[in-house]
């Protein structure tokens, strides 16, 4: 019988797979304070780091995994889940970024030592672990897709934007129908050729997917020592615009806790 349990699991779907070992942490990344109260709409201005943080943690988490992605394009374990036209999120964000707080933001941001542990891992796992990469993306990308439309209204709302610019990174003009995506995204991911051993790694890596993205989250609640090190950030920008940026950060950050 335990022969035939082993079977049946190496059989399961990868999807259904990573969604029930992440069920748990899945729940937390949920339930941190930050993403509550984005969720309730109570922003508020809580200070210049944490725009830092979470405009770091997408801009460079997006940069290394898309490049990632982009290099191990024809790897087997990459190539089914590969869809920069209807998925890449880099240049969308840049667009955003650029909006609320003009060009060259980069060079007054740091990078958080949460956010710089999350690109070494996905750097590692590139170089000389793509299969795994798959769990990084379909936390990720599914992640936006399934959030996009709640979140930007959400965002929306709450800044009392009348238009959507700036907002870009919540639409994804490739994908007309976000269901029929996502299935046929699970298919492809499903398709992917794992041994027991690939598949247990990558089972593993989805939980730690979404552990780095609650350490980053956790990271910008507690204001930890990285705060004191924090430079003053974009000191021209009004406190609406700030405002603004913070919001869709949050936003962002947040969308790839809703995979499911």
């Amino acid at each position: 019988q335990s022969t035939l349990t082993s079977h049946r699991k190496d059989r399961e779907d990868l999807s259904e797979q990573i969604k029930a070992t992440t069920k748990e942490i899945h729940v937390r990344a949920e339930n941190t304070q930050l993403m509550l109260s984005y969720q309730k709409g109570q922003i508020t201005l809580p200070g210049f780091h944490i725009m830092n943080g979470l405009e770091c943690l997408l801009f460079n988490l997006l940069h290394t995994l898309e490049e990632e992605m982009d290099r191990n394009a024809s790897h087997p374990g990459v190539a089914p889940i590969y869809f920069p036209q209807e998925l890449a999120r880099l240049e969308t964000l840049e667009r955003d970024l650029e909006h609320f707080f003009g060009q060259g933001w980069q060079k007054r941001v740091i990078i958080p030592a949460a956010t710089h542990r999350y690109t070494q891992r996905l750097r590692k796992i590139g170089e000389g672990n793509p299969k795994l990469l798959v769990a990084h993306a379909y936390t990720r990308y599914l992640g936006d897709l399934s959030a996009g439309q709640v979140l930007g209204k959400i965002t929306q709302k709450s800044i009392g934007l009348s238009s959507g610019e700036g907002l870009s990174f919540f639409s994804f003009p490739g994908v007309s129908s976000p269901n029929r995506f996502k299935q046929l995204y699970r298919s492809r991911m499903n398709s992917i050729e794992l041994t027991k051993e690939e598949r247990e790694g990558v089972l593993e890596e989805a939980i730690m997917a979404f552990d780095l993205n609650i350490q980053v989250s956790e990271r910008e609640e507690a204001g930890d020592q990285e705060k004191a090190e924090t430079p003053a950030i974009i000191p021209s920008l009004s406190i609406m615009q700030l405002s603004l940026g913070i919001c869709v950060a949050l936003a962002t950050v947040g969308m790839g806790i809703y995979v499911f």
